[in-house]
């Protein structure tokens, strides 16, 4: 296992290579190019700056989060046979510089989606939360309009805000596409991608949907075990792959995430851990990666990625906003780093036990 830490860039994130480094047990950074057009090309030499800023400070690259997918390849489009191939030879430089894994999703039109950004919690830290009520009773764009005011000047991670200048136009697009025609979509791009990935020594690790359920009757098609079956069956190859986010996945409470975790650790390369805590509504907010703070079997799933030999690439996942601290909404530097001592304790733990 080896523990890595999410950054988005020199001058696009308040938290420095320096700060990173001194975290205990972190061994690399997981980035991307955020001011990259998706569909476009990444190109060598700017990969490799960021190679090189990193490893000055005796960290790796081998994780990229994310390498977004072109709305025309999820849609199903003609025109999605060109940003295809941009894809594959994004992943070719890629490999050249050791990069091993890439984190992706097939979310339609929103990356991820929450209806607060800083909801203040009982102990004054502020965190991401879900308001079920809320989603019921605004429109699309008046939720993005608050979260987008909300941000505290940070860019949301990984939305594209070009591409939600229009979305009456996006949903329109989206009306017609059912979750058997977003899965097939999918397909065809794995299918297209993978033989690539797997030339380069990529895995592809596909992140769940989050929320794990529908919104505004958007099609989702990552939201529990049968669905991740359903798309590792899909496309047979060592490079498609699932990244584990208990965030994502635990939005759900029905989800059983020591069993999704037991099932198909050889099947992830990259793990997002993070607790969330459900209300009765529908609503959850994330919290401390503590158990007992949120409703998430956290050291279960530690112990069942450990029990079942998993040896990709772990991250904490969102942090709560701590300590006063100024940062992208849920990427601060405190909590994600107590975050880490609570993973890499539960992880020793079970090493210590097997001795």
């Amino acid at each position: 296992m080896q523990m890595t830490f999410r950054w988005y860039g020199e001058g696009n994130d308040s938290i420095t290579l320096k700060q990173i480094r001194q975290i205990p047990g972190v061994k690399g950074v997981v980035w991307a190019l955020h001011d990259v057009p998706v569909g476009e090309v990444w190109l060598a030499g700017r990969i490799e700056e960021v190679v090189n800023q990193a490893s000055e400070y005796g960290l790796n690259t081998e994780v990229v989060e994310s390498v977004n997918i072109h709305e025309d390849i999820k849609l199903g489009l003609p025109t999605r046979d060109k940003y295809i191939e941009a894809y594959k030879e994004t992943l070719k430089n890629l490999s050249k510089f050791g990069v091993k894994c890439v984190c992706y999703n097939f979310m339609p039109v929103f990356d991820w989606f929450r209806t607060d950004l800083f909801k203040e919690a009982e102990d004054g830290s502020t965190a991401l939360f879900f308001d079920a009520k809320k989603v019921l009773s605004l429109t699309p764009e008046e939720v993005v309009k608050n979260m987008e005011e909300n941000a505290k000047d940070f860019t949301l991670p990984g939305w594209e805000p070009e591409r939600l200048k229009d979305l009456k136009s996006l949903f329109a697009q989206y009306k017609n596409i059912s979750e058997a025609d977003l899965l097939a979509n999918l397909t065809y791009f794995l299918k297209e991608i993978c033989p690539v990935a797997e030339e380069c020594g990529i895995k592809m690790a596909i992140h769940p949907d989050d929320p794990p359920f529908s919104i505004f009757g958007l099609p989702r098609i990552v939201k529990n075990k049968e669905d991740i079956g359903r798309l590792l069956d899909a496309v047979d190859s060592p490079s498609n792959g699932l990244t584990f986010c208990s965030g994502s996945l635990g939005g759900n409470i029905n989800n059983d995430l020591i069993d999704i975790a037991r099932t198909f650790t050889d099947r992830i390369p990259f793990a997002h851990i993070r607790n969330v805590k459900h209300f009765g509504d529908g609503s959850f907010i994330e919290t401390s990666h503590n158990v007992e703070d949120g409703s998430l079997p956290i050291t279960g799933i530690v112990n069942a990625l450990y029990e079942n030999g998993f040896d990709g690439y772990i991250r904490p996942d969102h942090g709560r906003h701590i300590w006063d601290e100024v940062c992208r909404p849920g990427y601060g530097l405190y909590d994600r780093a107590l975050g880490i001592m609570y993973l890499l304790g539960a992880w020793h733990t079970n090493a210590l036990l097997k001795e």
